[in-house]
């Protein structure tokens, strides 16, 4: 089901609780309401939703994908990026991100993956795995 937006600063920056099976259908409202944004959003975090648990929803070149429990075990290749935030208003801000992050994180079965993302991808990774910190640009 797709949700409502959360913009209250003081609930996105809670840190995220950690992902069980019995939050399968969070993951799916999650990916459902991206796909609804997918014009103006490229990922999402749960809590972008009002659920505190560690999902996110990406958009990796065209094939959406959600994570439960990510993490991220290697960042090579620092850059400074301008990015924009469906829950934050104002314009685009600056921050540090990195070319390639090797992730950790759980599929729809919670079995464990690992892969390496470069480029755009990564970047979008790393911003939503910020807001499962409780961290906003």
């Amino acid at each position: 089901m797709v949700k409502d937006l959360i913009h209250d600063p003081v609930f996105l920056a809670i840190k995220a609780e950690t992902a069980t099976k019995d939050d399968l259908e969070i993951g799916r409202d999650l990916l459902e309401t991206l796909i609804a944004h997918q014009d103006s959003c490229v990922g999402m975090a749960a809590n972008m939703i009002g659920q505190t648990k560690r999902i996110i929803a990406i958009d990796n070149d065209g094939e959406y994908m959600v994570m439960y429990n990510p993490v991220l075990l290697k960042k090579d290749g620092s850059y400074k990026a301008r990015e924009s935030c469906l829950s934050l208003l104002g314009g685009p801000r600056e921050t540090i991100r990195y070319k390639s992050v090797k992730v950790q994180w759980q599929d729809a079965d919670f079995k464990i993956k690992i892969k390496t993302f470069k480029d755009f991808t990564a970047q979008i990774i790393q911003h939503e795995i910020d807001h499962c910190d409780g961290v906003l640009i």
